[in-house]
């Protein structure tokens, strides 16, 4: 016969699975809700990022006793303007590879099935009808893709018309940015003024400086990929070079996605061995400098979330809103960690995003001059 300490228990039991279930219900529905919307939500999402990027020009214009529409009005034109320029430089830099591409992609498919040929001969494999066969294929291949290609080009059509509201949402969070600040100072109560305001001054910060810091790190690497791809004389140097940087617009995996696509050029459209090493030790280097120098240096260490939750963020990001969620989530991750800093009972699960905690485990150049320092002490 149960008592009633039993009773209790299979309780709280109870209790504890029901809350779990609908913990584990309203992460499906979230998610899903991500995916079904996504089209809706991640422009928003930019918008609000630029705003971000953009505000301190709008905020200097009023100052010097602009009106804020018109403020806000020349921030944006200003920065489409620029946006537009860059992209007609990019434009005209990569057009000479894109016109050439068919011509390319034909090399490289013939250069796929030759190398692939030879080597199923050591298989015992007729050479020729390999060949044959691997062609064959490749067409059935790209006949196949058209199809794709169709769904591909209504999807952009469809991204392009939502970015293409950007420009407005950018304007709506500069205009009523005032009052999201005092909505959030309604819902937060008057005891917690400061922190709202800190955590809102925080944000700022960090987003500026995190965005504005990685482009200027692309704009770098734009110049190093193309002078270092020419040095190892590869075709296409600036279009390439151009090509490989924008990739690390995403974090971690930016520079290995970037040097693929030359290594893929100098692999299979050249058929060169020797080129596609050279790719491979020029983007050994470059992830050096990119993480040792010009990373911790120019963006810092303005967003201070775990290596762990940024390369997971990224995958998870990834498979919700593709390529959009992997250039946002970074920095909504940092807004998570500042949101949660400054709350008490959400403390533990900042210390988890951030990256507090491992530090005695890190390899900093400190420890590597102490540890240099020491050897030659020894000797």
């Amino acid at each position: 016969m149960k008592t009633s300490a039993d009773f209790k228990s299979s309780k709280k039991r109870y209790f504890l699975a029901q809350r779990i279930s609908y913990v584990l219900l309203a992460v499906i529905l979230f998610v899903f809700g991500l995916i079904t919307i996504r089209n809706f939500l991640y422009p928003i999402a930019f918008g609000f990022l630029l705003a971000y990027l953009v505000y301190p020009v709008a905020n200097w214009l009023e100052k010097k006793r602009f009106p804020r529409i018109l403020a806000n009005l020349i921030t944006i034109i200003g920065s489409l303007a620029i946006l537009a320029s860059l992209f007609l430089v990019a434009y005209r830099i990569i057009s000479p590879l894109a016109l050439d591409l068919p011509k390319l992609a034909e090399a490289g498919i013939s250069n796929l099935s030759e190398m692939l040929a030879n080597i199923s001969r050591f298989f015992g494999f007729d050479r020729t009808d390999t060949q044959k066969f691997i062609q064959d294929q490749t067409t059935l291949l790209l006949e196949a893709g058209a199809e794709y290609f169709q769904a591909f080009f209504t999807a952009t059509t469809s991204t392009i018309i939502a970015f293409g509201l950007m420009p407005v949402y950018i304007f709506l969070f500069l205009y009523y940015r005032t009052k999201f600040m005092y909505f959030l100072l309604m819902i937060a109560g008057k005891s917690y003024k400061r922190e709202v305001i800190a955590i809102l001054r925080e944000i700022s910060t960090v987003m500026v400086r995190y965005t504005a810091g990685v482009i200027v790190v692309v704009f770098i690497l734009c110049i190093i990929n193309s002078l270092g791809i020419w040095i190892i004389g590869l075709r296409y140097a600036i279009a390439l070079g151009v090509t490989a940087a924008l990739f690390n617009f995403i974090p971690y995996f930016g520079t290995l996605l970037g040097g693929l696509v030359p290594f893929l050029f100098a692999f299979l459209v050249e058929g060169n061995l020797v080129l596609a090493f050279r790719v491979v030790v020029l983007f050994i280097i470059i992830q050096f400098m990119e993480n040792n120098i010009l990373t911790p240096n120019i963006v810092g260490g303005n967003v201070k979330i775990s290596p762990f939750f940024i390369i997971t963020g990224l995958v998870a990001a990834s498979m919700i809103w593709g390529i959009p969620g992997m250039l946002l989530i970074v920095p909504f991750l940092a807004i998570l960690r500042i949101v949660f800093s400054h709350i008490d009972f959400m403390k533990p699960y900042a210390f988890l995003l951030g990256e507090e905690g491992t530090r005695k485990h890190a390899i900093t150049s400190g420890k590597i001059k102490r540890l240099w320092r020491k050897r030659k002490e020894n000797k």
